[in-house]
């Protein structure tokens, strides 16, 4: 059995959690156990039990958000040991990238990342399709070393015994390939995009926040003209830096979209509209571009949650003040 050690912020419990739970196949076929600094009791040393336990274990998971590398405990103390252990062949480091965030210049970018490309976790729409990744990376990284460096794992009659009491406790003969395809009502459709479009709202009013506290001389507006369209204004020393409107629907022959444009006056001009799309499981976002927009290099192939869609839009009013 692998001792896999989480390196995590607590900020991202949330995320941690859902990961744990994805591993929960792994842990019932004997293959791994799981570690992280919730399993401390009350009363127990803290660095003594993180340090115990990264020492002990065969696999370091490295939950990589912003809160991460903002963490001088993850960054400076867990993640510098948990690289000599791997450079020294005693364990191996996977990342596991939860946010985005700017970690291809950190020493573990030499590393494989999960899930696939290094693409973020809440970049999913089906976000349980990205742990899914994560957790057949994970199982094949322990089948690649033999279940080991330390421990051993189950013999193969151990597992398929396991499997066929596991079989008769729970599953009856059937199929697990019980997916199908739908089609998503206008219904559905409009109440997506209604949703998404909440979300971008409350992820730029948070991040305003956010920034303006972290830079004193930075002051934002966000202002909700109407139910579907807002205004963003963001000021360095008091002088207009950058500003934004979104909006839903409406204009342009596209009623399931969400507009962003650097224009706040024009409502019959924007910079990338994201339209509501599906593969017949799931909705998601897709975004188009114009010319003024395409030195960000985004994917106009890629499937995007509406944090994924709020990232892109965010990262075209923050550019001028990350020059």
């Amino acid at each position: 059995m692998s001792k896999v050690f989480m390196s995590y912020s607590h900020k991202d419990e949330e995320l941690r959690d859902e990961l744990e739970i994805h591993l929960s196949m792994l842990k019932r076929k004997g293959l791994i156990s799981t570690w992280h600094d919730r399993k401390i009791l009350p009363g127990d040393d803290f660095k003594n039990e993180i340090d115990e336990n990264i020492e002990d274990a065969d696999i370091i998971l490295l939950l990589i958000s912003p809160y991460f590398l903002d963490s001088d405990y993850c960054f400076d103390i867990e993640l510098e040991r948990a690289l000599e252990r791997h450079d020294n062949g005693e364990a191996r480091v996977i990342p596991i990238i939860l946010e985005h965030c700017h970690w291809q210049i950190a020493e573990f970018s030499k590393l494989q990342a999960l899930p696939e490309d290094g693409r973020p976790v809440t970049d999913y729409p089906n976000q349980h399709k990205a742990f899914t990744q994560i957790a057949k990376g994970i199982r094949q990284a322990i089948q690649k070393s033999g279940g080991k460096p330390s421990g051993s794992s189950p013999s193969q009659s151990d597992i398929q015994q396991e499997d066929t009491s596991a079989a008769q406790r729970k599953d009856p003969q059937r199929s697990s390939n019980l997916r199908v395809r739908k089609s998503f009502s206008d219904k559905e459709k409009d109440d997506f995009l209604r949703n998404a479009f909440d979300y971008i709202y409350k992820f730029f009013k948070n991040s305003l926040e956010e920034l303006e506290e972290r830079s004193s001389f930075i002051d934002s507006n966000i202002e909700r003209i109407n139910p579907q369209t807002f205004t963003v204004k963001i000021y360095k020393e008091e002088k207009l830096v950058n500003k934004c409107k979104i909006w839903r629907g409406g204009d342009l022959g596209s009623s399931q979209a969400i507009k962003y444009s650097n224009s706040i006056g024009n409502r019959n001009s924007f910079n990338m509209m994201y339209t509501v799309e599906d593969d017949g499981y799931t909705q998601y976002l897709k975004s188009s571009g114009l010319s003024s927009t395409t030195f960000f290099d985004f994917d106009e192939k890629e499937d995007l949650s509406e944090k994924g869609a709020s990232e892109q839009m965010w990262a075209m009013l923050i550019e001028p003040l990350q020059r």
